[in-house]
């Protein structure tokens, strides 16, 4: 079973559409930056737009939140307790995880964003165990 306990640091992200086609820019932007804690409890994420600068009009996106998580191995559940999106306070924020060689990819399910549905994989790298 793949272990995710430790720190991880975000490697890149894709986002399909309704059609699962490629979409380019998305709100991640074009240097998406997190990071991500595992001990055997809880677990905190933070990710969102890494540009030192964004487009003049640009709204930075960056979301993260804690909580006590389950994990059977290919699917993580986390009870967000703490977070800055209000929508997801109290929720469970359900996670897709596969392995690939020495990296992990989460997916979380589609949502609308700006009007369409979108579907994202985060690709990430442990640093530390």
């Amino acid at each position: 079973m793949i272990s995710l306990l430790g720190t991880w640091r975000l490697l890149q992200v894709k986002a399909f559409d309704a059609e699962e086609r490629p979409v380019a820019e998305h709100e991640y932007g074009p240097e998406p930056w997190g990071m991500l804690q595992v001990s055997p409890h809880r677990m905190q994420g933070t990710v969102g737009d890494g540009r030192a600068v964004l487009p003049a009009g640009a709204k930075r996106f960056w979301a993260s939140y804690t909580g006590p998580y389950t994990f059977d191995g290919q699917t993580l559940i986390t009870t967000v307790q703490d977070t800055n999106l209000a929508d997801r306070q109290g929720s469970q924020q359900v996670r897709n995880v596969r392995a690939e060689g020495a990296t992990v990819w989460l997916g979380p399910p589609a949502r609308a964003v700006n009007g369409r549905s979108i579907r994202y994989e985060l690709q990430w790298e442990r640093l530390a165990p």
